[in-house]
């Protein structure tokens, strides 16, 4: 561990202003090629899926406190930063910095799985929703997301904390044009807030893609086109359209029911 650890006492640091950039600003992330992972749960949640970081940062008062959160075979081959706790919060996207996190290398692109069950973003802007849809893409089976072009980066920090650790389960695609649409050999249902099948009669297919489009405009024109189908949900108290995250949980979640029947999984 010593050839590996590193103190860092300026807020000049080169690789400092890196990682603030990193922490602070959601796009950093692609221009970087790596993402902030901060707080105990993401950090645990990466090491539980055989994940290793880069780097591992701690506030010194967290370092001398509990030194390294466990980082298994690897750990003599993880870089190990410890910052003074003024200098830690400087570089935190959290009200409460959680005086650790990880650097991680983001993966490279994977091609599309043409079979899988998907979950396509039509130029989501909201970093909230996007991690939130991620997260019940993987509590409901659904193994792929395919963000298209304009949707929020999958990977930036408020994403991430919204996702809680289910990126790490899940095989993402960024910044794809809609014709990648037409590859999955699947049928592919585009929600709408007026038109379509009502979720809840509908014989919904296994596998499937669930297309969920703009927090204003819905699904896009390029996209819809490549759809097989249109899905709206019954809302009896009148409201004019559900959030995106709260429409998808629900879509998702039908999905999922109809998969496995009346007596679950």
């Amino acid at each position: 561990m010593a050839d590996t650890l590193t103190h860092i006492q300026s807020r000049d640091n080169p690789w400092l202003k890196d990682l603030r950039r990193l922490a602070q600003d959601g796009a950093a992330s692609r221009r970087q090629g790596r993402a902030w992972l901060e707080g105990d749960h993401l950090c645990r949640a990466l090491l539980a899926r055989g994940g290793q970081p880069e780097v591992a940062v701690y506030a010194q008062s967290l370092w001398e406190q509990n030194g390294a959160l466990s980082l298994g075979d690897a750990a003599a081959l993880v870089r190990t930063v410890v910052l003074p706790d003024a200098l830690f919060q400087s570089i935190s996207g959290l009200e409460s910095p959680a005086r650790m996190g990880f650097v991680l290398p983001l993966p490279a692109t994977p091609s599309v799985d043409t079979g899988a069950a998907t979950v396509v973003l039509d130029r989501l802007q909201d970093a909230g929703n996007v991690g939130a849809i991620l997260r019940c893409a993987s509590a409901f089976g659904f193994s792929q997301v395919l963000a298209l072009k304009g949707t929020a980066a999958l990977w930036s920090p408020k994403v991430l904390r919204a996702g809680m650790g289910a990126h790490f389960g899940l095989s993402l695609i960024e910044s794809a044009e809609p014709e990648a649409l037409g590859l999955l050999a699947m049928p592919r249902l585009a929600t709408s807030s007026h038109s379509g099948e009502w979720l809840h009669r509908k014989a919904l297919p296994w596998p499937c893609a669930w297309v969920f489009g703009h927090e204003g405009q819905g699904v896009g024109e390029g996209a819809a086109a490549l759809c097989t189908g249109s899905v709206r949900i019954v809302q009896p108290g009148g409201e004019e359209s559900l959030n995106v995250a709260t429409a998808a949980a629900i879509c998702l979640h039908a999905s999922a029911a109809a998969r496995t029947g009346p007596e679950g999984a």
